[in-house]
């Protein structure tokens, strides 16, 4: 493995590319964890290999599994969904838990020099809620390794799932996140943004408040506003004025409205339905058509058993991405797990 580097990506040259640009694959970390789906986890299995499937049409998916146990059972589940089992290759990269969207690499690339490496974030599982995550956080030094691939270490807390970029040097994510005392308590939003710029590569952060209700991250940005484009967002918004997540959304609605790109332009902003409450035992889970995931030729969405709302997200989806072919996959049981196919994944863009 290539060393660790004293100097910033920025100063080097790389950024962190939009979603939506090219990627050489999809990694994911193989969900084992009962406490994460408790009494459900063998629920979810059937639509995480649909979602595997629908991704490994057009480009490499990666895996994450504990042991060769693992290895054997997903290699043999794989051909059973009828997947190309040479588009999916097992790596034994023991994990805690399945988030690989907060635990995996961010990748960052120079296209110029046709480089790639990753930025090592520290993970803390969301400020301490779920130890041990001991394991989780040494994936992005294994696939580092597995890569060959240079390491910036930070060394302060991040996740994937609080951070959304255009690939032309914006990124949005939320205070409500960010600036909690259980991330980074010694530094304040100044010299938290000083480590966005340096390590992501941006010039611009907007920043946005809270996340939705049922969100255990302290509020992610990938569950509430999402780039479409360089100019493009789409935001979920709640129509029902007595529930709880109507506000908090209508003031991310307006505070989106007010912001502008580097360029001077005014956001286009889309406006994504919430589905109707997802409860189960007597708890309120963080559905959000925003927890998509773009792939080189799909947009795999989740939906949640709300004919109206799914099938209206899915259409606006489908206008956002004409290039792409929209999936819509049922995740009522996966969100469980408070989390869907954005905080599954992680892309490893090609240079």
């Amino acid at each position: 493995m290539k060393t660790s580097i004293t100097v910033t990506p920025k100063q080097l040259g790389y950024h962190f590319p939009a979603e939506w640009a090219k990627h050489d694959a999809t990694w994911l970390s193989f969900p084992h964890k009962e406490a994460s789906w408790p009494g459900k986890i063998h629920t979810i299995f059937p639509i995480y290999y649909q979602f595997i499937k629908a991704l490994s049409e057009e480009e490499k998916v990666c895996i994450n599994v504990l042991d060769e146990k693992m290895k054997k059972e997903v290699s043999q589940k794989l051909l059973e969904y009828e997947i190309d089992t040479n588009k999916v290759k097992l790596f034994i990269h023991p994990t805690n838990d399945a988030w690989c969207r907060d635990h995996g690499p961010a990748f960052v690339v120079n296209y110029e020099e046709k480089k790639k490496a990753i930025v090592k974030w520290n993970y803390n599982a969301w400020g301490e809620k779920y130890p041990p995550h001991d394991l989780d956080n040494q994936i992005p030094i294994l696939i580092a390794h597995e890569l060959d691939l240079p390491i910036f270490y930070p060394n302060i807390v991040m996740e994937g799932g609080a951070v959304e970029f255009n690939g032309k040097g914006t990124m949005l994510t939320t205070t409500a996140c960010l600036l909690n005392p259980n991330r980074n308590p010694h530094l304040n939003q100044k010299q938290i943004e000083q480590y966005l710029y340096d390590y992501y590569g941006v010039e611009q952060i907007l920043w946005l408040g809270d996340g939705i209700v049922g969100d255990d991250t302290d509020g992610h940005i990938d569950d509430l506003t999402r780039f479409v484009s360089e100019d493009t967002v789409v935001t979920v918004v709640e129509s029902n004025p007595n529930d709880e997540n109507y506000l908090p959304l209508k003031e991310n609605l307006e505070t989106l409205k007010t912001m502008r790109l580097l360029n001077g332009k005014q956001l286009s902003i889309i406006e994504l339905p919430m589905p109707k409450p997802v409860i189960y035992q007597d708890q309120r889970l963080p559905a959000s058509y925003a927890n998509f995931y773009i792939g080189n030729a799909v947009v795999c969405v989740p939906t949640f058993r709300d004919k109206v709302n799914d099938d209206k997200a899915l259409t606006i989806l489908q206008l956002c991405f004409p290039d792409r072919k929209v999936v819509g996959l049922d995740c009522t049981d996966v969100v469980w797990g408070l989390g869907t196919f954005h905080c599954l994944s992680q892309q490893e863009p090609a240079v």
